[in-house]
């Protein structure tokens, strides 16, 4: 797939960002994106994860806000394979539970020394409610 330069160039820090995810835990894609900040979204961290050449990138903790993997055939099945020899549990639906399995983001010093954001906590008062 062909990417602007300047979205090209945000794919080594959403590669940064999902190498400290740690076994056993997931991350969305959403999530990845306001970590990375920038122009940097949902999607532009799917085609990331698409482009993945390292392996030292765990591509496969990074699965869609609804707690589903995205991949389709083959893809999807090695991407679930290698969760649950993680640990991480699916329901009947497919869907992990993002509250158990959740990565909370980055250290606060992590992110700080590398620029990177931080994911708002489910406690904190600041954060806006939905319902």
């Amino acid at each position: 797939m062909e990417h602007n330069p300047e979205v090209r160039a945000v794919f080594p820090r959403i590669y940064e960002v999902v190498k400290q995810v740690p076994p056993g835990q997931v991350t969305t894609y959403g999530d990845v994106a306001r970590i990375v900040g920038g122009c940097c979204d949902a999607r532009v961290v799917g085609e990331a994860m698409a482009e993945v050449q390292d392996p030292e990138v765990p591509w496969h903790r990074v699965i869609n806000a609804k707690g589903m993997i995205s991949l389709r055939g083959a893809n999807a099945v090695t991407q679930r394979r290698r969760l649950e020899s993680e640990g991480v549990a699916f329901n009947e639906r497919g869907q992990v539970s993002l509250k158990r399995f959740g990565w909370h983001g980055p250290d606060a010093e992590w992110a700080q020394q590398h620029g990177y954001h931080m994911l708002a906590s489910a406690d904190d008062p600041n954060q806006m409610r939905l319902f």
